[in-house]
Formats: C-alpha cells, structure tokens, sequence
C-alpha cells in the first residue's frame, strides 16, 4: 500500500533547533522566523530579508532555513532542498541537515536523507525527531531492523513519542510479529485516543489476524476522527488518514464478505481529494477492489463447485471456471491458487503446452493442501471472469498464488496476460482485450498475505510486424519482452510479502518445449510439492533444471520482498 509518513511534526525540531538558529531568530523579520506564518507570507518576508544583502553568515543562514521552511509548508521539496544547501554552506546546523534529510526523504530519495540524518545526529546532540524521521527512511527502504533501532532511540528520548511507537508498530506487522505491533499501536492509541492514524495501522492489524469486527470497528473510529479532526500535522497530506481509513475498512468489509459496505468505502476514498503518492496508492487500490465487487455475489449465494465437480476444457472450447470460493466459505490461513493455461489462440502463433502446464502445476498445488481455481484456453470475459472471482476470495486467504502459462506481451511498460481470442490489429486499442498484470498485483496488494506470482509466458511486444509469427517461444514476436516488476502503473505497489517470478530473464523467451510442458513448467511441478522447502529455494532448484534442460538459452527470474521464509508445502 502506501509508505508511512513522517509523522512527527518537523516544527517541533525547529522550535528545539540550536543555538545559532535561535539567536539569528530574534533578530529577523517576524515574519519570515515564525512558523505559524502562512507559507506565501513567510516566503515573500524571507525574500525581502535576503534582498536587503545586510545579513551574512549564521544569520543569513538562518534565513535560507526560514524561507525553506515556508516551502515545506507548500510542497515544494526542490526548493526546501536548494535553501537548505544553501543555509549549510553559510553555516551547518542540525536542524537544517534534518529540514533537508525530511525533504529528500517526501522526495523517496531514502538513502540521501539517511546520510543527511546522519549528518545531522553528528553535529549535534542525540535528538529523538531526527532518530524518529531516520527510521522512517529505513522504514521505507524495508529495512525495518533499523528502522526499529532508530524508533528505539527516538522513545528512548521522549517516551511520549505516538508516532515512534506508531511507526516501529507497523515495522513490526511488516515482519510478521503482530503481536508486538499491537502493542505497539496500542501504546499509541493510549497517549493519544484523539489521533486517527493509530487507529489506521490497527484496523490492518487486527485484519491479518483474522478479527475483521474489530478492524471494521477501529476504521469506523478511524473514519470519525479522520473527519472530526483532521491531523494538522504539517508533515501529513490533507485527506490521506481519511483516504487510508477508508480503503483499511472496505478491505475488512469485503474479507467478512460485506460487499455493500465495501462499495460504500471504496467509492468513499476515491471520492477524497488526494494530493500525495501514499494517498493515490490507497484510492489505486480501492479503485481495484470497487471494480472487482461490480458483480460480486451476495453473501447467500450457493457454495461454489468442489474441484472434482469442474469440468476439464479441450483445446477447441474455452472452458467455464468454477468459481471462487466464496468469502463465507473461505478462513483465515486459507492456501488458495488461480491457475489459467491459455494455448489454442485463435489469431496469433497457438502454443501446445499451456494446458497441459496449468494442470500439472494446478495438480501439484492441490496434492498440498491449495484451494484452487482452474482454467485453460479462457477467452477474454471468461479469464477476466475467473480473475475477479478469485481476487474476490482471496480477500480471507493467508497465501495466494497466481500461475500463469501462455502469451504475455509489454506495452508501453504495462505487462499484460494474452486471452485466446485477442486479435492484435494495427492502429486498434489491443490492451483493451488484454489482462494487465497490475491489476492482478494490485487486486491481491493489502499487507495481509504472502503472494506468490508465476508468469511462464513470453516477453514479446505484440505490436512489431511479425505479429503472428511467434515460431517456437512463448512470443508473439522477437521484441523487448514483459517489464520487470518494479515498473508498475500508477499507484501499482510491489508491497512486502510478495514474490514474482518469471519463466525466463527480462528480454528473453519462455521456451513452449518439445514434450508436453514447457522447460520451466515442468520443472515447476515437480519441486513446487516438495515437503520443507523453501519457496524461494523451490526457485533455486526450478531455475537450476531450466538452465540444464535448455543448455543455458532460458535463465528464469524472480523478484521479491518477502519478509521471512515461506514453504507452500508443510516441513
């Protein structure tokens, strides 16, 4: 979802700020050194001060700090970055490294920040804020051992620190240790029961444990106090705690199977003006999730189809998926797959083996315990159909995997999954008929679950001359191949506990294969079972047996941000 703010009020370091700073202050403009000026007051006072040219050195200094700080009121970070550089150069103060380590920091230049923090913590004496904002950047880069130390140091030195303990919650909850997140959290809720990101960050807490009543409650009072009194903290965006407690609550409504309620949230949030990365992130999702409840089912609908009621489809005729488990049906550390195998296209090169892959690995998975829905040679409404269904039911799902065996192709960096009856024809708009793959990655993107996405498809743009020529690989043509994971649309997150992998290296073909299953299909469903093993050593062994197999011409690839060790088959 979206990254933690820096929550903490940078005003309060610099009311603390040091002596120097202070100093100048009392001999400068009102205006300009007070930080309840409006930010276009306080610029404009700052300008005519510096234009006087009768300051020099610290008080000079002072003035670039000041008028930096009127740009951080606006947003404006290159500004705040180019007069704190300034103010530096005149004179280095800890406050003035930690203005622009902060700025640097809205930027999502995580590494120039910490060194600024750094910077700032030598120059100085230890200073809680500046322990608090470097966290945050450790927090942001994943680091969360160190982001945890930093948020130490910072309630070491003011023990009243909401938002320290706010943050090393939520560092926590990243690395799976819920329980010392929801102390946490509930340690800040205890210092200040008025604040609504606290009770935010427990809303996803109490939904990865599975208590969805008391997630709905928390985001309801999350909700109130979101609109009752909204954080006046400079440092948070207007409307985002609102745009997040919307989003966290629709979330538990449609894991319990609410779906009403679910709408109502997420229309809700993405009706909320955003105006930062984190809160467009939030309405992203929810914009995927209101889309995905347009048809959904109600509550009382029949069980769905057992896996031995599901028809098996031919080559010829696209068959109809059972659909998803139903949320009522569907507990918490629940192990649920969707497996599609597309092979007999109707317009492009067909490929022989995606059927047969998509049953092997779908029989592999279910041999383990996975809840799975299946499908081959799926047009476009009938895979779109079977997508939705399952990013529905995965909602209440502890582990998700996606596999996928068939044409993909990137546009314009947007990877997308290739129905049988797509016709790719020059001039006409083909993503229409197409799956984007960020949608699947952002339908499943919810802080709650380890996913696991497997691609065995090509890496070809559709849209060169040979469009139909796609010869022995997975391709529909010999081009640039599908984007690597960390380009993803906007609003689109790579969100920690998942893993993606590729049948093949960027710019490369997945090989259809001479037998029945593709080289890393094969491969795949033969390790995937294996008891005690590590998912990401199941890779290890899967590319090792590619690369052998194909004698080097297929290297597969993965990118991941899980946070610990998953097996999808018990030790």
């Amino acid at each position: 979802m979206r990254r933690l703010l820096a929550a903490l009020s940078l005003l309060a370091a610099l009311l603390s700020s040091t002596a120097s700073l202070a100093q100048s202050r009392s001999q400068l403009g009102p205006l300009c050194t007070t930080d309840t000026t409006p930010a276009d007051q306080q610029i404009d006072a700052c300008n005519k001060i510096i234009a006087l040219k009768v300051f020099s050195g610290a008080q000079l200094a002072t003035v670039y700090f000041w008028r930096a700080v009127g740009w951080n009121k606006k947003g404006d970070y290159a500004k705040v970055i180019a007069d704190t550089t300034e103010a530096i150069r005149l004179k280095p103060d800890q406050a003035v490294y930690n203005l622009r380590g902060s700025a640097y920091f809205d930027k999502g230049d995580n590494d120039i920040a910490i060194a600024d923090f750094d910077d700032a913590l030598k120059l100085g004496p230890p200073n809680g804020i500046i322990f608090h904002n470097r966290g945050n950047a450790y927090q942001s880069k994943k680091d969360y051992a160190k982001a945890i130390a930093d948020f130490d140091a910072a309630i070491r030195a003011d023990p009243r620190s909401v938002f320290s303990y706010q943050n090393r919650g939520a560092c926590k909850e990243a690395l799976g240790d819920l329980d010392g997140a929801l102390a946490d959290i509930n340690q800040a809720i205890r210092l200040d029961p008025t604040l609504s990101q606290p009770l935010v960050h427990r809303t996803t807490i109490w939904r990865a444990k599975g208590d969805l009543d008391r997630a709905i409650a928390d985001g309801s009072e999350a909700v109130r106090l979101a609109r009752d009194k909204p954080p006046v903290n400079i440092m948070t965006p207007p409307n985002s705690v609102l745009i997040s407690a919307y989003t966290f609550r629709g979330l538990a409504y449609e894991a319990k199977g609410d779906y009403a309620h679910a709408r109502e949230d997420f229309k809700s949030a993405l009706q909320v003006t955003a105006s930062d990365a984190g809160s467009k992130s939030n309405q992203a999702t929810a914009k995927v999730r209101l889309s995905l409840l347009s048809d959904a089912p109600a509550p009382r609908d029949p069980p769905p189809a057992t896996p031995q009621q599901q028809t098996a489809a031919t080559p010829s005729s696209p068959s109809v998926p059972a659909p998803a488990p139903s949320p009522a049906a569907t507990g918490r550390g629940t192990r649920m797959a969707l497996i599609i195998g597309n092979g007999a296209y109707a317009h492009v090169k067909a490929l022989p083996n995606p059927p047969n892959d998509a049953r092997a690995v779908a029989r592999s998975l279910r041999e383990i315990g996975f809840t799975v829905s299946e499908g081959v040679d799926l047009d476009r409404a009938a895979m779109q159909k079977m997508t939705r269904d399952f990013l529905r039911a995965a909602a209440r799902a502890q582990v998700a995997v996606v596999y996928y065996a068939g044409h993909g192709v990137q546009i314009d960096g947007r990877n997308y999954l290739i129905p049988v009856d797509v016709e790719l024809k020059a001039g006409a708009d083909v993503t229409a008929s197409m799956i984007d793959m960020d949608t699947i990655m952002a339908g499943l993107d919810d802080q709650v679950r380890t996913n696991i996405l497997i691609f065995d498809a090509c890496r070809n743009n559709p849209m060169a001359p040979q469009t139909a020529a796609g010869g022995a690989g997975r391709g529909i043509e010999g081009a640039s191949g599908l984007a690597p994971p960390t380009s993803l649309g906007s609003g689109a997150t790579l969100g920690a506990g998942t893993l993606i992998a590729f049948a093949t290296a960027p710019g490369q073909v997945a090989l259809d294969g001479e037998g029945a299953n593709s080289p890393f299909s094969a491969a795949l469903s033969r390790h995937i079972g294996t008891p005690g093993l590590e998912v990401q050593q199941m890779l290890t062994r899967v590319r090792a047996e590619v690369v052998s197999t194909t004698h080097n011409k297929q290297v597969p690839w993965s990118n991941s941000s899980l946070l610990g060790e998953v097996y999808l088959a018990e030790k």
